[in-house]
């Protein structure tokens, strides 16, 4: 006989189980996979079909910078200045100022959608109408209104129908002007109620019956929302080149949009740059309105003079002494002009304290003073600078507090300045005006007549010195502000969007892979969480004691299968665990099987009878014992009274004849349990069953044992001393883990021996673990014998392999 220790070794030395039990385990539930990935496309089609495409738009504008490099290693001040004007820039092109230039040029204030019950669609520029609102006037806005065109040039205002599209879409859902609705309109009239007016024209042909759908947007509403909705940041980390961005519904929309705020901003930057020429322009424009009436009055009175004392030509005769005085005069008139504009820039700094960008800069007078040019346009730079960064942050910010500090020191410089050439030019003035004090003594040696229109002359030429004065500055000023160009420009309009919501691709991708991980994860977590055993792999693991075998599940509606069915697959199975018990107690005369297991409903006595069949069939005398006493069903499954039995025979009434039947099936022979009795432990133990069981050894060749569960009652361990081998019987998919915890510590404590166990009830597919051969040459494995195709009809069940209905086999697959 093979001892229990030459088969633990034997077990040892098994190989373990690799990837491809896994592998081959969740691959049977291919089915669920399939229809949990159709389900998850699905899905994800839907989710597709119902929702809004949202694209990027993208745009790039080059940011130029006056400053050369030289200029700013020379002021290191401005080493580092130019990433914070980078900074600037993107404030500015966020700022809602420039949202709403940009708005001004765009038909954003109207929205307007298809009529459709599938998802919202925006036609934008591709809408057959086009409506004019009167902003002048109180509108109700965010109401969706439905227009359908009921005539070649009428249409009908309602409110749009509510469909699915409606709760998932993004279209405004405010309330509609009811005094408008349910009327009938013409193209072109204006449609005007307390709180709307505007009016519809047909830009595009339409056909009586359609719909669509507009939305008015309130203007201070769309400024907010595109100033936040744009996004600007550096193209790269070496260049000026900024990248504007909008995630736009429509593609033409966000590029119509990203393509006028790009143009806005160059208009903002020329704007800027023409501010200076603008306010030159204007002083010189009135200063001319005030030299021109004096020059038109100077005038009027030396003709008047010259008619009343009829003098001709008085400028040849004292023209040396007269130009000269001409000439000082001229001098004096310019020098009292610098002083104006001293006077004038001193008290504009002593007045303005934050914005100095309306300054006139000391070049575009026509003073040509470097120091204080220089200076004054720094501080212009400067202050221009400062209120750019304030159309984006406050006050408070660290760098507008920086410019405030170099615009005080540049105001201090400036009035220091200013100081020494108010004293320079006043003591030029007076030089000037002593020398022109003696030109005026020689002249009026002259007589009293030439003296007074001499005295008028150079009033009129003064006048007129100026005035031609003004208008060269005036020339230069304009000339100066149209050859102003923008310094930015567009590198790359806005052509065409990305699809960046939904990401199809992606989502198709997440679908399959949710689609097989979800179900996989479920079985997983169900694998995880089921405590029955469901195939040889997880028995191996949880039990201690040697697999004899494997026995199938049989759909036979008998418990006498290998006798009735001897050619049956299961059937075969049983002559395996036969072959194996002869291999196991070849050494005794009488084989006295015990057959128990952890709790009821394993299949002992189906194990039992069916054993015993099989040893009946090689010739082997074979009585099977029902010594479950107290669920006795031996008697059941065979079809014979129950009245007397194993404890009839104990408590003696029944004599050994009386209990022991012979079945219709040679060489079977059986013994019933018996009528239940109060003290089923108790009479187990008396004497007269091991001399009972010893007269039956003389008798009969093999001697099969059906006794209770081992884990519920306790006489089944008095009677493992009359076995020689002992089944222990656990089913697939009923017995629990736990329940093997008992035969576990009993055999790893010595405190059975000669167990081996059988595996009832194993159905292909499902969570089976198919692999042929596994145990150790005891048997033929069930499961991988059922699914061979190449079993040659050696088998009842093969000549019928099409009988069992689709839905079964996919039932059966999918079982577990």
């Amino acid at each position: 006989m093979i001892d229990q220790q030459d088969i633990s070794k034997f077990e040892e030395e098994s190989k373990p189980i690799d990837i491809k039990y896994y592998i081959i385990k969740y691959s049977r539930y291919w089915p669920i996979y399939i229809i949990s990935v159709l389900m998850a496309l699905t899905v994800a089609f839907l989710y597709h079909r119902y929702t809004v495409e949202r694209y990027e738009v993208r745009g790039s504008i080059l940011i130029k910078r006056n400053a050369s490099p030289e200029v700013r290693i020379l002021d290191r001040s401005n080493i580092f200045s130019e990433m914070n004007n980078m900074e600037n820039d993107i404030l500015i092109f966020t700022s809602k100022n420039l949202a709403a230039e940009a708005l001004k040029n765009l038909h954003f204030d109207v929205s307007y959608f298809a009529s459709t019950n599938i998802k919202e669609v925006e036609l934008y520029d591709k809408s057959p109408i086009r409506v004019n609102v009167d902003w002048d006037h109180l509108q109700l806005e965010n109401g969706l209104i439905q227009l359908t065109l009921v005539g070649e040039d009428e249409f009908v205002l309602s409110r749009e129908e509510k469909s699915i599209a409606n709760y998932f879409s993004a279209k405004a859902n405010g309330p509609v002007d009811e005094n408008i609705i349910e009327k009938r309109y013409t193209f072109g009239e204006v449609i005007e109620s307390s709180n709307s007016k505007f009016s519809i024209e047909k830009v595009k042909s339409m056909r009586v019956g359609d719909k669509l759908s507009f939305v008015i947007h309130n203007p201070s509403a769309l400024i907010d929302h595109y100033s936040d909705a744009v996004s600007v940041r550096p193209q790269n980390n070496y260049g000026s080149v900024l990248q504007v961005t909008l995630v736009s519904t429509v593609v033409e929309k966000g590029r119509d949009y990203v393509n006028a705020l790009m143009d806005a901003y160059i208009q903002y930057d020329l704007r800027e740059k023409n501010l200076i020429s603008e306010n030159t322009l204007e002083f010189i424009d009135e200063q001319m309105f005030i030299v021109e009436d004096s020059l038109r009055s100077a005038e009027r009175r030396m003709l008047n003079f010259k008619v009343e004392n009829k003098l001709l030509d008085l400028e040849s005769e004292f023209g040396g002494v007269l130009g000269r005085i001409h000439v000082l005069e001229g001098h004096i008139q310019e020098l009292e002009f610098e002083l104006g504009y001293y006077n004038s820039l001193k008290s504009y700094l002593e007045n303005r304290s934050e914005d100095y960008g309306e300054i006139l800069a000391p070049s575009m007078m026509g003073i040509s003073d470097g120091l204080l040019n220089g200076m004054t346009q720094s501080l212009i730079t400067i202050s221009m600078e400062r209120r750019r960064l304030l159309s984006t942050v406050n006050e408070n910010h660290p760098d507008v507090e920086k410019l405030n500090d170099q615009i005080e020191r540049l105001k201090e410089n400036i009035f220091e300045n200013i100081k020494n050439l108010v004293a320079n030019t006043e003591e030029k003035k007076r030089e000037a005006e002593l020398k022109l004090a003696e030109f005026d003594r020689e002249f009026s040696k002259l007589p009293q007549a030439e003296s007074s229109y001499t005295n008028i002359y150079r009033e009129y030429k003064l006048r007129e010195n100026l005035y031609n004065y003004l208008l060269e500055k005036r020339a230069e000023a304009g000339i100066a502000k149209a050859s102003n160009v923008p310094d930015n420009s567009v590198v790359d309009y806005a052509r065409k969007g990305n699809l960046i919501f939904p990401k199809k691709s992606q989502n198709y991708g997440m679908a399959l892979g949710l689609g097989l991980f979800i179900p996989l994860g479920i079985l997983l977590l169900y694998h995880y969480l089921n405590n029955r055993i469901m195939d040889q792999v997880q028995l191996k693991t949880a039990i201690r004691i040697p697999l004899l075998g494997t026995i199938g599940y049989s759909e036979r509606g008998t418990n006498m299968l290998v006798a009735e069915f001897p050619k049956a697959i299961v059937s075969e199975s049983f002559r395996s665990i036969r072959s194996a018990l002869f291999y196991i107690a070849s050494e005794r005369k009488c084989k006295r099987i015990l057959v128990t297991s952890s709790v009821s409903g394993e299949g002992k006595t189906f194990v039992s009878l069916n054993i015993a069949s099989a040893m009946s069939l090689s010739g082997k005398k074979t009585c099977v014992i029902g010594m479950d006493l107290r669920k006795p069903r031996i008697a059941q499954y065979v079809g014979v009274s129950n009245k007397k039995g194993l404890s009839s025979y104990l408590v003696d009434k029944a004599t050994k004849e009386e209990i022991v039947h012979q079945t219709k099936y040679e060489n079977l022979y059986f013994v019933p349990s018996g009528p239940i009795p109060p003290n089923p432990a108790e009479l187990l133990l008396k004497n007269k069953l091991e001399n009972f069981i010893n007269e039956l050894e003389k008798e009969f060749d093999v001697i099969v044992m059906d006794t209770p569960p081992l884990a519920l009652v306790s006489e089944t361990m008095d009677l493992l001393r009359f076995s020689d081998v002992n089944l222990y019987i656990v089913r697939q998919d009923y017995t629990q883990k736990k329940y093997l915890l008992m035969i576990n510590d009993l055999y790893e404590n010595d405190q059975v021996k000669d167990f081996y166990c059988v595996f009832n009830g194993l159905k292909a597919g499902g969570d089976v673990y198919d692999f042929g051969g596994y145990n150790y040459g005891y048997g033929y494995n069930y499961s991988y014998i059922r699914k061979n195709k190449y079993t040659g009809n050696y088998y009842e069940e093969d000549a019928h392999p099409k009988s069992e209905a689709w839905l079964s086999r996919l039932i059966s697959r999918l079982r577990g």
